[in-house]
Parts: structure tokens; sequence; C-alpha cells
């Protein structure tokens, strides 16, 4: 609609303009013929005084207002009277035409739109009678005219003609224009009815063609990344479901198993020796430990990336963090000798988040270090390793060590959830960085931990001393 308004008016336009240049141009065409129907010389007076006297009589040859048909010819008085020089009719008179009459020199010609004296519109020229050359005679004026009748058909024809070709061209914008907005806006209806059906079924599976690189195009494009993401994340949260519910099935069978015999000692008045009590008390405390340490894992492997706003996110020591670390380490592996060399680093990363995700990595190194092993830590340049001695991991394992729950056959006896690399992955890539499991020269394992540097922060200043 919009387009056809557009075309209507530039056609309206254009019509209007064209048939006053056509009307123009055909009214110079008549002016220019009246112009050579004036009478130009100078009338002597008594020529004039006998073509005053007897108008009605036929012009004789050479005498003034000789005149031929379709044209008027008329003399007019400052009065109104006129004299007729021709037999196409008289021409009606008006007070324009009396007052260029009476003017004398002041307008020797004026055009203008008339009648006769049947009311034919006529084209007419009022123009001075010279007496001498420049100067006209007071109080009388020639008049002639053309008829009208053929121009105003012609223009009445042309008007008819531009009406018609401007309704074709408007109708055939507004087709052209319904045409192009339904093949235009067809990728959006597409993309509609996938939007709708996504909602109405949650169908993430639906992709939509793309066709060209315009602003549709990337729309398009945009939808189908969106929905394949969204896809995989559902995928992610599923599997995440599955993983989760079969490592919690095996604790809370054994916790259940365990529960369940010291009840029924409690049942049957058949005490437990106290050496399985003790035992079996124990299991029930490190099967509730590991179970805490999934769950905990979990909550902080379901955390999306958006929870880790800007304001979370701050300039730390990562010498600092590893150091604390590595006095949880000792603390956890006694019997080991742990060497570190850290130098100063300063990251920008969540300080509770680059901690565990530090303590992670060294819980491993401790978990796989045989008795009075050696691990040792180093940090500089943004580049921090943790290398063990112990047996290190399998070539064929190695892609698949950063994996939610995977874990490697040789580590499925020990204790563990096969989150917490996952873990250290998410937060060391949140922070910019990378982590890379490799085999050590000499056997074990070397992880290489690399997170971008940050400016460091200011020193702070010391308390004012109270007063």
């Amino acid at each position: 609609m919009l387009t056809a308004a557009a075309v209507a008016f530039a056609v309206a336009v254009v019509s209007v303009i064209c048939w006053f240049l056509v009307q123009g141009k055909l009214y110079d065409e008549i002016d220019s013929k009246l112009k050579g129907q004036i009478y130009t010389q100078p009338v002597d007076p008594a020529t004039l005084r006998n073509n005053l006297n007897d108008c009605r009589a036929p012009a004789r040859p050479g005498t003034f207002g000789q005149q031929t048909s379709p044209y008027y010819a008329q003399l007019v008085q400052s009065d109104g009277t006129t004299c007729v020089r021709s037999g196409a009719g008289t021409i009606k008179v008006t007070g324009s035409d009396r007052s260029l009459a009476k003017s004398g020199t002041a307008e020797l010609a004026k055009y203008r739109n008339g009648t006769d004296s049947d009311g034919h519109a006529v084209r007419i020229l009022t123009a001075h009678v010279l007496y001498q050359a420049g100067v006209p005679y007071p109080d009388i004026a020639q008049m002639v005219a053309y008829p009208l009748a053929d121009t105003r058909s012609t223009l009445s024809e042309l008007a008819l003609l531009l009406l018609g070709v401007s309704g074709l061209g408007v109708i055939g914008a507004g087709a052209a224009g319904l045409w192009i907005a339904r093949a235009g806006l067809k990728p959006v209806d597409e993309l509609t009815e996938a939007v709708e059906h996504v909602a109405r079924t949650e169908d993430l599976t639906v992709r939509i063609p793309v066709e060209g690189e315009d602003e549709i195009a990337r729309l398009s494009r945009s939808f189908n990344s969106m929905t394949a993401a969204l896809g995989e994340s559902r995928d992610r949260q599923a599997q995440l479901i599955a993983d989760a519910g079969h490592e919690l099935r095996t604790p809370l069978t054994s916790l259940r198993t365990n529960i369940e015999l010291l009840a029924r000692s409690e049942e049957t008045g058949r005490p437990i020796p106290p050496d399985d009590r003790k035992a079996l008390m124990a299991s029930v405390k490190a099967q509730m430990t590991e179970l805490a340490a999934l769950i905990g894992d979990l909550q902080e492997l379901s955390r999306s990336d958006a929870t880790h706003a800007p304001d979370t996110l701050g300039v730390v020591a990562l010498h600092d963090i590893a150091q604390s670390a590595l006095d949880r380490a000792r603390l956890r592996g006694p019997e080991l000798t742990i060497t570190a060399e850290l130098r100063p680093w300063y990251v920008r990363a969540e300080p509770a988040a680059l901690e565990r995700a530090v303590i992670n990595v060294l819980d491993n190194a401790v978990k796989f270090s045989p008795p009075g092993g050696t691990i040792d830590v180093a940090l500089g340049e943004g580049r921090l390793t943790v290398r063990d001695h112990g047996p290190g991991i399998p070539a064929d394992d190695l892609p698949y060590v950063f994996e939610r729950f995977w874990r490697s056959p040789t580590a499925r006896s020990l204790p563990g959830s096969g989150l917490g690399l996952s873990i250290v992955a998410r937060t060391v890539q949140q922070s910019g960085g990378d982590i890379a499991l490799n085999p050590a020269p000499g056997g074990g394992t070397e992880a290489v931990m690399r997170i971008p540097g940050a400016a460091t922060p200011p020193p702070e200043e010391p308390p004012a001393p109270r007063e």
C-alpha cells in the first residue's frame, strides 16, 4: 500500500506537470498565431473613421483589419462599443479590454481567455491601433481571437490518457509491491513459523534454509545458531542429569546397604562386632563425604557462565592462591615432597573459583603420586605447572580428561566424581586462559595452566593513625 501510494503521488505530480506544460505549449502556439493577425502598420485617421462608420462592410484588400476565418477580429472603443471586422463572430468585451483601449501607451497588448457572443471559448489578444510608429490611437483598440474548442478537446484527451496511464501505473506498482513484499517477507514467514513451531513443540532440531547474504539470511542464520546452541545445551543438561544419576546411584546404594545392615542389627538384637561396626561406620562416613563432594561438584558445574558477572571478577594474586593450595596439599599428602617456585603473577578471575581449580589440580597430583613421591610446582609469566611422578595418563585417555564424569579405568577405584578437571577447565577458560595435561618426561603427568596477566593492583594505603 505504501508503494502504491508513493507511485500514485509521483505519477499524479508528473501527470499534472505534463498537462500544464502541454497546455502552455498549445497556448503559446495560439498566441503566436494571434500575434500574426494583429494589424501593426500605422492607420490614417480617414481609414479608421471609414472602418468605424461602416464596420460591417467587407474589408477591402490593403485596408485595416483584413482578416480571414476562423479568426475573430473587431475594434473596440473605451466605452465598450465594438466593430466586427470578420464573420467568425463577436468577441465579448471585458473591463480589461476597455481599460487597455483607454490607457493609451500604458500597455500595447494583452492575452487572455474569453468567450464569443455564443459562449464559445476563445483565446483573445487585445492590442492598440497605431496612429504612427509606436503611437497608438486613444480610446480605441483592436481585438483578435481564436477558438479553443480543438485545443481544449486535445487537453481533455490528454487528461484522460494521463489518468488512464496513471491508474495502470498505480495498479501495476501496487501489484509489483505486493509481489515484492510477499517474496521479500517469505523468509520472515518461514522464520515466524519455525519460532512458533519451537514454542509449541520445543523441537530444537528445526533449521531454516539460508540463501544469500542479506539481513533476512543473517537473521535466519542467527536463528539456526541459536536453536543449535539451545539444543546442544539441552543435550548437555540431559547428559549431566543422566551422568549425575549414575554417579549418585553407587554411593547411595552402598550407603543404603550399610544403613540397612545397622538397622537390621538393631531390630534383631544381634549386635555387630565392634571392629566390624567401626569399619561400617567409617564406610558410611566416607560415602557421605563422597556424596557431599559429588553434590558440591555438581552445583559448581551447573552454574551458568552468566553467573560470573563482571563485578565478581577482580585482580587476584595467582601466587598467593597457589601458595594457599600448596598448604592444603601438604596436609593431604604429608608423606609427599612438594617443591614450589612461585613468582608474582596477577590475573583477573573469581578468587574462590580460581582457588578451587588450583586445589583440584594439586589434589589430582597428590592422589596419583606414589608414597614418598615428589610433586614439582612452578609459577612464572602466567604459566603454572604441576608435575607429579605417578603412573601418568595413557595417550588414548588424554582427549577425554576434561569431560564431565569421565574417569580413567585405572582411576575408577579411587575416590572422586570425575568432575574436578571439568571444573578446572571451565574456570581457567572464564579467566581467559587454557589448561592442558601432558605426559611428563621420565613418567608422571604435567598439568600446565596458562592465564593472561592483569594490571598489578595499587598497594593498599596503611590506615590513618587514630588520634
